[in-house]
């Protein structure tokens, strides 16, 4: 009998690994806020490796006026895709990195109730917040205050009772942001502990309003953390958090084994990636990484296997930078079978 109960311990473990081996990875390409290049990507549409896309939508051009939602780019988006056979996956931009764009709807920055819905994040010197004054480095939409997060909330629920279910997934724009740890730079009502809180909220409204549809937040870095030198429990909150909720987790950039992203949310999402869907997108400067185990620049290859091998991904959204979409990407898709990629 015991030897039995051990061989059936056996067999179910192998089954477990083999399912685990057998999942689909499926493969995107990220266009960002670029959807008017959309109809002219002819490798694209001629790829049966690429599933679909993923574009960005910002918030501002979603909700032009309070309460007055405007998806027609969504459908538009959809409907191309959909006519030649490809999905669509939505990535909710309410953060810029370019001291240009707010992505926040006007509304918002007009009416005193929403203390200008944005907030400057900075680029600080190698002396950070004790050297010289820091760069403007974009706006962020003010996660931390409840009546924007509410106005937010409000978005996600009307997108999920006309797309769920209907686009393959949609994504929150990631965690990271920059404004310092002294409190000298922090906007107003900010605090670490509120921005975590924000974005556990934010996690919640999208799980409440997609229940068919992949739901992902790109949880890089967290202020107020750094691991594991710096480690208040932010960063780990949202990946406890996700797990309880079934949100999926991911975020820009795919660094092979870049210390920063090892030590923060690398091992985080290894970690949960049996649990909940990973997505991780390959963007612009992730060709131009030096994987410090080979010292040379990264391939196709490397960013795949990492990506589906340590990082277990279901999702890569692959990035249309030149020359490396065309020279690294597409080829290396092109060699592998046109049946379904499994890791």
């Amino acid at each position: 009998m015991k030897k039995i109960s051990s061989f059936l311990l056996l067999l179910m473990l192998a089954l477990n690994l083999m399912a685990a081996e057998a999942k689909t990875v499926r493969h995107y390409v990220f266009f960002g806020m670029d959807r008017e290049t959309l109809p002219t990507a002819k490798a694209f549409f001629e790829m049966p490796e690429f599933e679909g896309a993923q574009i960005s939508y910002s918030w501002r051009r979603l909700e032009p006026g309070k309460d007055e939602y405007d998806f027609r780019f969504i459908r538009e988006d959809l409907e191309l895709l959909n006519s030649k056979g490809k999905k669509l996956f939505v990535q909710i931009q309410d953060v810029s990195f370019s001291d240009r764009w707010v992505h926040v709807p006007r509304y918002l920055v007009r009416d005193p109730e929403y203390n200008g819905g944005a907030d400057r994040q900075y680029q600080f010197g190698p002396d950070g917040e004790l050297g010289e004054a820091p760069k403007p480095a974009g706006w962020m939409a003010r996660r931390w205050d409840p009546a924007v997060r509410e106005r937010f909330r409000k978005l996600l629920i009307a997108l999920g009772k006309e797309f769920d279910g209907k686009i393959e997934g949609i994504n929150l724009a990631e965690t990271s942001c920059v404004v310092g740890d002294t409190g000298k730079f922090f906007p107003k009502g900010y605090t670490h502990a509120a921005y975590r809180d924000g974005i556990i909220a934010n996690m919640k409204a999208l799980r409440e309003a997609f229940r068919k549809s992949t739901v992902i937040v790109y949880a890089n870095f967290m202020p107020g953390d750094w691991l594991p030198t710096q480690d208040r429990g932010y960063l780990r909150s949202v990946y406890a958090a996700a797990k309880v909720l079934k949100v999926g987790v991911g975020g820009p950039d795919v660094f092979p084994y870049k210390p920063g992203q090892m030590n923060n949310s690398y091992h985080l999402i290894h970690d949960i990636a049996e649990k909940v869907p990973v997505g991780m997108a390959v963007q612009d400067g992730n060709y131009e990484h030096v994987n410090p185990k080979t010292n040379n620049r990264v391939t196709a290859r490397e960013i795949h296997d990492f990506a589906t091998g340590y990082l277990r991904a279901d999702y890569i959204f692959w990035g249309i930078e030149e020359p490396y979409f065309s020279q690294q990407t597409i080829p290396f898709l092109s060699q592998r079978s046109v049946t379904p990629k499994t890791r």
